[in-house]
């Protein structure tokens, strides 16, 4: 008789879960976990906290998805809050449990902290396979990483993307674990007394993001997505999966099986290429993110080179609130703070005002994102803000974005920053653009 615990992290969903599926297939009885880690809700990380509101709810969504599912099958999710090894450590001691299943994390302090319960858990079997990448280690050369996307995407635009796979749980049908020990009770009401202060547009769960998937590529939106991806506004100018990718609600290879249902049916152009090559920047980011480990978060980054920037208090908090002397800034951080969301374009110009027009430290603007982003994942947020600071995997050593350019380009008439900065000002002056270098 062989126990399980599967212990949910960034895999919050049941298709497409390969450790699932290899821990439901290798146990008689298994208890389903998620673990709140009240240090994430901590200002640890520069001054801020590493889960804001809005994807605390967003996490709140995806959790009462994920219950309502396991119920309908006979179980229940236990979730509970505090130090999550502490947690994990006591339910499996007090439980016998003799296998641990887990989605495989690219971040450094995820690694850690499983390395650390496998250390403390010597005769447990663990199974720890990564839910939420493309391609696995053994189809990435490493020297494939050792430099630039451009070199990444060449290498691996041909490798095959294995077929989503479907819950087993309905073929092993596993016994429900009856555990002792005590658990965060009323946990639905605790995760929705933590009440968002922003009005985000995404309701997490697979269930839903199942549905936007299905939603977006029964419109033909995906064949002009390259010449609308860099809008600033706009539900279906991009994909907005970022979300779901982010905490596991669905995976990547779950959207390029989509994709190529929909380029099956309408054709395929540069436009529907264009979203696996932003996927294949996501895959980038998060294979270099393990490569990187620490690396990924110092100041210099993997270049060596420090960036002639510093921490500016009040420059830091007039970016973050969205007062500083560029409306488009302005208006972009007012939507983030608002929403928890803001276009790809509009976090390279956001990032590029911080660490080029006002010269702070980028780590700072990396954890605020990490606090406010209702998509934040660790690998592209940290790995685009090294890109942006140029530390990163840009050959070009950095990107400096004319932001008044950016605006003539993005917001011709003004009316994003009219939505977001009513009664602002929409130009600058060009005597204080005048020295500002042309973008990149």
């Amino acid at each position: 008789m062989k126990t399980a615990l599967y212990w949910f992290t960034e895999d919050l969903r049941l298709h497409d879960n390969v450790a699932l599926n290899s821990t439901l297939y290798a146990c008689d009885e298994i208890i389903f976990v998620y673990v709140l880690d009240e240090y994430l809700l901590k200002p640890t990380n520069y001054n801020h906290v590493h889960v804001g509101d809005i994807r605390l709810k967003f996490i709140k969504e995806s959790l009462a998805d994920l219950s309502d599912q396991l119920q309908q099958l006979g179980y229940e999710l236990q979730v509970f809050r505090g130090e999550t090894n502490t947690v994990l450590k006591n339910l499996v001691t007090t439980n016998d449990v003799d296998i641990i299943g887990c989605h495989h994390s690219v971040g450094l302090y995820e690694r850690r902290n499983l390395s650390i319960l496998q250390s403390q858990l010597p005769d447990k079997r663990f199974i720890c396979q990564n839910n939420n990448l493309l391609f696995g280690s053994k189809q990435v050369e490493p020297n494939v990483l050792n430099g630039s996307f451009s070199k990444f995407r060449k290498k691996t635009a041909q490798t095959a993307v294995y077929e989503p796979v479907e819950s087993v749980l309905t073929d092993t049908f596993p016994r429900p674990l009856s555990y002792e020990g005590e658990r965060l009770e009323h946990w639905r009401y605790y995760l929705e007394s933590n009440s968002s202060k922003g009005r985000s547009v995404f309701c997490g769960g697979e269930r839903k993001a199942l549905l936007e998937v299905e939603s977006y590529f029964n419109t033909d939106a995906a064949l002009s997505y390259k010449q609308t991806r860099n809008e600033l506004e706009g539900h279906t100018n991009s994909t907005k999966f970022s979300p779901y990718l982010a905490l596991g609600n669905i995976s990547p290879r779950e959207i390029v099986a989509n994709l190529k249902r929909f380029e099956h049916q309408h054709g395929a152009n540069d436009s529907t290429y264009w979203i696996f090559f932003e996927i294949l920047w996501r895959e980038f980011f998060h294979h270099k993110a393990i490569l990187k480990g620490s690396k990924l978060f110092e100041f210099s980054g993997e270049s060596g080179k420090r960036p002639l920037t510093t921490y500016y208090p009040q420059r830091f908090l007039s970016w973050c609130n969205g007062e500083t002397s560029y409306p488009l800034v302005n208006a972009l951080m007012k939507e983030l703070n608002a929403t928890g969301f803001m276009s790809n374009r509009g976090r390279q110009i956001v990032a590029s005002c911080l660490v080029n027009e006002l010269q702070v430290d980028w780590r700072y603007g990396a954890a605020f994102f990490q606090q406010q982003l209702v998509d934040y994942d660790v690998a592209s947020n940290w790995g685009n803000w090294q890109y942006i600071a140029g530390v990163g995997d840009d050959p070009k050593g950095g990107r400096h974005f004319n932001i008044n350019k950016q605006a003539e380009m993005y917001d011709p008439n003004g009316a994003f920053v009219r939505k977001w900065s009513p009664n602002k000002s929409v130009w600058i002056s060009e005597t204080d653009i005048a020295d500002w270098p042309q973008e990149v």
